[in-house]
């Protein structure tokens, strides 16, 4: 079952938290620099290591000084109209993240695009819940982090069918 919690992700106590990443993998706004401040100093040195990536791709560091043992950098694509591949981008990173995290029992996801990337709120939830929904089985828990009450209703409204 997938779970809506609206909280700070930097505070879950799960096995991995995805970073909403930018290419460089060096921090950003929103999310992504919320986990690089929460994780410490060592975060930003192991992703100077790693050769930034690509959009619609992830790759998988240590969480450091935060409860999740893992962070899982997922770079979802930035909005420009639908017409650029954006959908197929954002599954990706969601398929990508859930393949590094295979073997562990629990993952939070928090909205990916939908900041700075301005990926339009309602599809790329319903991205994200329809890839959830087909590795919901291989955890014991995958989470929804979302920030706002905004989104809680998006993701609740979609998750209840309605």
């Amino acid at each position: 079952m997938i779970e809506v919690v609206r909280a700070d992700i930097t505070t879950l106590d799960v096995d991995a938290i995805v970073n909403a990443a930018n290419t460089s993998l060096l921090g950003g706004s929103g999310v992504d620099g919320a986990i690089h401040r929460a994780a410490g100093p060592e975060l930003l040195a192991h992703c100077r290591t790693l050769g930034g990536c690509k959009s619609g791709h992830a790759k998988k560091t240590p969480g450091f000084e935060l409860k999740a043992r893992w962070v899982i950098h997922a770079v979802g694509p930035v909005w420009h109209g639908g017409n650029q591949g954006e959908a197929q981008l954002l599954a990706s990173a969601y398929e990508n993240s859930f393949a590094l995290a295979q073997g562990l029992k629990s993952i939070a996801f928090p909205c990916i695009s939908t900041g700075v990337y301005r990926y339009p709120q309602d599809a790329a939830a319903q991205i994200a819940l329809g890839v959830m929904r087909r590795h919901q089985a291989e955890f014991e828990r995958v989470i929804a982090c979302v920030f706002t009450e905004q989104d809680q209703g998006v993701y609740e409204r979609l998750l209840n069918g309605s």
